[in-house]
């Protein structure tokens, strides 16, 4: 078969909506036949509603640890954005290639395969494994049944770059995120008798408060890690709802709030917090009024935070395969927690920019396509000799 270029590779990627909200199984089917043309096999790890799919694919010695590929095949929605090109179809203008998932992430993915012949054209000395996975942009769900899978075979990977948009930039560490809905129930009355009701609204301004104390102490400098930027654990509130009309004390009010944490502090402290402030001083005021009054936090989403060692084998690798020891953090979230997590120690490293992920006329530069293309030359080469 004709083996296309990462450009011709991203245009078919991009033709697939695979929004986390929908299926991704027509790109992994794309994917899973692309391999096999080339005489790659590879497995599928189905979500119960057999609706998605991660694939994970090894070229070379199955009996050796090796260095995974890493990417998530899911993009966000453009519902609501301003495109002035078509979101699911590749166009290129100034040396600028456009669409939804460009740089976060299927432009990773697209020089992966691309290199495929590469790591086929000499017998690797050590494996190289793809992991492609589903549901990351919506609190990396996806790619845990595919890690447990692959903590129940005798040889794991000996380590995994992940190929989030960082400008080919060796990142070694981002912190860890917790997401939770707190759910306030209250009990409604006419508003000209307000003290005779419970008003949920305003105990989740209270809870809210609370969390706004909890994220100032973070913030003090004692908490600091130069490393990131910010450098502290962030907590922030990003969705409420609640009330019916304003003559009518409200029975009912949820809210969603998220925190960010720094390696080594362990989120969870935050809503365990927030619990024991709601148990010990609103729930007696609110069930005073009103026994039927609860507050319940529910999670909603986690992972854990990424912090690999500057003189571990995965940096060496990363410094490497990009050119620079200039190791970097970055402020989003990745797998890499999660396969770090694993015991596959793991670093970040891929073309494009998060300065243009998640927004209208998402891209790639031509000029990080190709720089992405020659890092995995490079890394092909040193899989032969290693």
């Amino acid at each position: 078969m004709n083996e296309p270029c990462s450009r011709a590779l991203l245009a078919r990627l991009v033709g697939f909506a695979t929004v986390s909200r929908d299926s991704n199984l027509e790109l992994i089917a794309f994917i899973r036949d692309y391999l096999a043309g080339l005489g790659v096999a590879s497995e599928l790890f189905l979500n119960e509603e057999g609706t998605k799919a991660n694939l994970f694919a090894t070229i070379g010695p199955s009996e050796r640890g090796g260095v995974v590929l890493s990417g998530h095949t899911d993009v966000v929605p453009v519902d609501g954005q301003a495109w002035s090109v078509a979101p699911f179809q590749l166009s290129e203008c100034d040396g600028r290639l456009y669409g939804r998932g460009t740089a976060d992430m299927k432009g990773f993915i697209a020089a992966v395969l691309a290199a495929v012949p590469a790591f086929l054209a000499q017998p690797l000395a050590m494996p190289v494994h793809l992991a492609f996975s589903y549901d990351e942009e919506v609190g990396c769900l996806g790619v845990r049944s595919m890690l447990a899978a692959l903590a129940q075979r005798p040889h794991k990977p000996r380590l995994c770059l992940i190929g989030e948009p960082t400008e080919l930039k060796p990142v070694l560490g981002h912190k860890g995120k917790l997401a939770m809905r707190c759910q306030v129930q209250g009990a409604a009355c006419h508003s000209a008798y307000a003290p005779y009701g419970v008003n949920a609204i305003e105990y989740a301004g209270r809870l809210i408060g609370k969390l706004g104390e909890i994220a100032d102490e973070l913030a003090r400098p004692e908490h600091h890690d130069a490393r990131f930027d910010p450098p502290f654990s962030t907590v922030q509130t990003g969705v409420i709802q609640g009330g019916r009309a304003l003559n009518i004390v409200p029975e009912e009010c949820a809210f969603d709030f998220e925190v960010r944490a720094l390696p080594g502090f362990e989120a969870q402290v935050v809503a365990d917090r927030l619990h024991t402030y709601a148990e010990a001083e609103l729930l007696p005021r609110m069930r005073a009024v009103n026994a039927a009054s609860a507050i319940r936090l529910q999670p909603l989403s986690a992972y854990p935070g990424l912090a690999t060692a500057p003189d571990s084998e995965a940096a060496r690798l990363v410094a490497l395969l990009s050119g620079s020891d200039d190791f970097a953090t970055v402020a989003f979230g990745t797998e890499g927690g999660l396969f770090d997590q694993a015991g596959i120690p793991t670093v970040v490293c891929g073309p494009g920019s998060m300065a243009q992920g998640h927004k209208p006329d998402e891209f790639v530069s031509v000029e990080q396509l190709q720089g992405c293309d020659a890092m995995l030359r490079r890394l092909a080469e040193y899989l032969r000799q290693a």
